[in-house]
């Protein structure tokens, strides 16, 4: 008889290794990790061909993350982890039904997401009977059939279609169509944890839920304002653009609990082929702010603007409402709690607003270090408000850039994957795709778990990522997974979400976004859309792991076939070539016109963005809207501390490429706690102390333990840790107002020793 998975990752029981933290980024060091994950995984002759297509016009978009690719681009234009990252797509399919079974999935939970990653890529389709211990061999036709069969037992609104951000367009449009024809908008999907609160704060503010800067902008920036973001581990070619900006004459602003090597000094590794050995300086002022205390800072800094007059008087009498509000807001707020709750001095806020106020083109470029709190919509908001008081926004070298991780998460907002869309859109597909689509707003990730939580859904499908892994609570997930009949996973390689299952699995291998696509009419091309609205093609080239292999387009029209037979749109059809998708597309969203046309230029098109192209705002009063927020309470009891999560440098996502955090010195081990070192003598603790962590909220604990203190350059009262091992922390419930958003960087914890100091021991580098 099966039983359920250990849902958490396995204790880690490697030695730490703690190394003094980098103070420059990239480098040598990043090309010979690059050319070391690429070897391993993928041997020389591939490596040098599948990097040298990496983000080209003829070939394919990094499936890392969606930093928009230059005009002018180089011969290797990807950065260390998008290396990481088609490297690990490019592995052997060595996840066979041989594999399957010889392996149970109570043994295959032993291991580490790590150990999982590296065993290779999925090679056929397999299912997990009910009651069964190991995933077995079926065909294609019949797992459709069981989805279909499952579906159609129920009420469409007890059945949840997430999706991650690495799917196509062309995908994603095609999902989401057969999601509405079946009868539901439950459609939850990443940015529900990640940028939600970005686009809801920005949606109020300034009419659309999108940054309204350009690559090209950031070259003519005066000043960049860096915010709660770690490019040179999340988003690594965003350190070239600063670069760039910074030998332009802009200067930096970081503001960051954490001191991070990226924003600290930069070297280009393709600088080395030109016997350029000069490195850049990128930050001019780092605020180290404590946890959650951004708002505060911004408030200070709207003080120091309104203090210098740094005001575009015309454009906020013209294009904006509520400035007076804001500013009574700000100028009621007192110094001395600005200083107590962001642990800066004055003076030092008042340098970097002296910094701003002297700018004439200021950018705002922000990550989840501002969305995954309480206060994440409203403290964008007071991004903006900082902005907009000089006018920043639609003019060279200005606007707001929050940074997506995913590689194509902004563009399946745009093409659909929303649980939540508003009435023009509907009527848009409508319009487009010839048949009524539901109203009523369906599930996002947290009602989604609770819900299955609740036993209210029957079939979950996860259109990629790693579902239970990226998700809070970790514990909770489960549980709910596992009240589910039926749960399905579409997915390149072996992760958590595959080992705790609902009653019966499917795991559904597609093919990566490095491998050729060939349909009826022969070789695809599928679009994505980067960080800025640019839409653009990508087109794999390689053999693909597996010959039975299905891109995700295929699949999800297989599935729709099975389910809704032709009613509604011929979805076997249009896979046979991608163009009639892209029809339907052009047909149903705006900004769309010319879809296969555009699609084909070498540069891809920019979607429409009123408030960048005409310093228009789409709000009900037609103004972009000041917003008056009072500061949150990041006062905690005596005690505790507060935890945020936060990536190692080999990793992406939930994908763990390695277990070294080379910038911070973190070598081995990823159950680990950053702290003070100033909070560790105070209570008498020193490095590799191993402590249990108590998570609190609303009377409920989680618990975590044998977690290995590092000590480290962080605010007093602040922690760290990575995910996903510490999202069993995070509790369900404990969201950002409006956007819904798991606080995964507010977490309340008290700390106890768990013993002697670690038998693991360890080594000083």
């Amino acid at each position: 008889m099966r039983t359920t998975p250990h849902a958490r990752t396995p204790p880690d029981n490697q030695k730490l290794r703690l190394s003094k933290p980098k103070k420059k980024a990239a480098g040598l060091p990043a090309v010979a990790s690059s050319g070391v994950h690429g070897l391993r995984k993928m041997g020389l002759v591939k490596t040098v061909k599948t990097l040298r297509m990496v983000n080209q016009k003829d070939g394919f978009d990094c499936p890392g993350c969606a930093w928009p690719d230059p005009a002018h681009r180089t011969s290797f234009e990807f950065c260390e982890n998008g290396a990481k990252a088609v490297a690990d797509e490019a592995m052997k399919a060595n996840v066979t039904p041989e594999f399957f079974a010889r392996n149970s999935v109570e043994e295959l939970a032993r291991m580490s997401d790590f150990e999982l990653n590296r065993l290779g890529r999925l090679s056929n389709p397999v299912h997990l009977a009910k009651g069964a211990t190991h995933y077995a061999p079926v065909s294609w036709d019949a797992a459709f059939e069981m989805v279909a069969k499952n579906l159609n037992a129920t009420d469409p609104n007890r059945a949840v279609f997430y999706t991650s951000g690495r799917t196509s367009n062309e995908a994603a449009f095609l999902y989401q169509a057969f999601v509405r024809a079946y009868g539901t908008n439950n459609l939850p999907d990443c940015s529900n944890m990640c940028h939600e609160s970005s686009g809801k704060g920005l949606g109020q503010s300034i009419g659309i839920g999108k940054g309204t800067v350009s690559l090209d902008d950031i070259h003519h920036a005066d000043v960049l304002l860096v915010i709660g973001q770690n490019p040179g581990t999340n988003h690594p070619r965003m350190l070239s653009a600063l670069r760039d900006a910074k030998q332009n004459g802009a200067r930096i602003l970081h503001v960051n609990p954490l001191p991070e090597a990226g924003l600290a000094t930069f070297k280009h590794p393709q600088d080395y082929m030109k016997l350029d050995f000069e490195t850049t300086t990128l930050a001019d002022i780092h605020l180290q702010v404590r946890i959650g205390s951004d708002a505060a800072l911004m408030k200070g800094l709207i003080k120091t603007q309104l203090a210098h007059q740094a005001l575009d008087l015309n454009f906020i009498k013209t294009k904006t409402a509520g400035f007076e509000s804001m500013v009574a807001s700000a100028e009621d707020t007192p110094w001395d709690r600005i200083v107590r709750d962001t642990g800066l001095t004055r003076a030092s806020i008042e340098e970097a607003g002296a910094m701003l106020a002297q700018s004439k083109a200021t950018i705002a470029c922000w990550a989840m270090g501002l969305t995954q709190h309480r206060n994440g919509v409203a403290v964008i908001q007071e991004v903006v408000n900082l902005l907009l008081m000089n006018g920043h926004v639609g003019r060279k070298g200005a606007g707001f850039c929050p940074v997506r991780g995913h590689s194509n998460v902004q563009g399946d907002r745009t093409v659909g994957i929303w649980e939540a869309p508003p009435p023009a859109f509907l009527d848009g597909l409508e319009a487009g795709l010839g048949f009524s689509v539901p109203r009523e707003h369906g599930y996002d990730v947290v009602h989604a778990i609770q819900a299955m939580a609740d036993g209210k859904v029957d079939v979950f499908f996860c259109m990629g990522g790693n579902f239970l892994s990226a998700t809070p609570d970790t514990d909770l997930t489960a549980k709910a997974l596992a009240n589910i009949g039926l749960t399905v996973q579409v997915s390149t390689k072996l992760n958590r979400s595959h080992l705790v299952t609902g009653k019966e699995a499917l795991i559904l291998p597609c093919l990566g976004r490095t491998e050729t696509d060939v349909q009826a009419s022969g070789e695809q091309f599928v679009t994505v859309e980067n960080s800025m609205g640019i839409v653009h093609r990508s087109q794999g080239r390689l053999k693909p792991a597996s010959p039975f292999l299905r891109s995700e387009p295929s699949i999800v029209a297989s599935l729709a076939s099975a389910t809704l037979g032709q009613t509604h749109l011929p979805w076997e059809e249009l896979v046979s070539n991608y163009d009639g998708i892209r029809d339907l597309m052009e047909a149903s969203l705006a900004g769309f016109e010319d879809y296969n046309q555009r699609a084909r230029q070498d540069d891809g098109f920019a979607l429409p963005n009123p408030p960048r192209d005409e310093q228009r705002f789409e709000t009900p009063n037609n103004k972009a809207n000041f917003q008056t927020h009072t500061l949150p309470n990041i006062d905690v009891p005596e005690h505790h501390y507060v935890m945020m999560t936060l990536r190692s440098h080999d990793q992406y996502n939930t994908t763990i490429y390695g277990l070294h955090d080379r910038y911070r010195g973190i070598h081995g081990n990823r159950r680990v706690l950053l702290m003070n070192a100033e909070d560790m003598v105070e209570r008498g603790w020193k490095a590799r102390q191993s402590v249990d962590i108590t998570s609190h909220f609303n009377g409920e604990t989680r618990f975590a333990e044998a977690w290995q203190l590092v000590p480290y350059d962080i605010p007093r009262g602040n922690l760290a840790s990575y995910f996903p091992e510490a999202n069993a922390l995070v509790p369900l419930h404990s969201t950002a107002e409006i956007s819904n958003t798991p606080t995964s960087k507010w977490i309340v914890c008290t700390l106890n020793a768990s013993g002697s100091l670690s038998d693991a021991g360890g080594e000083e580098e």
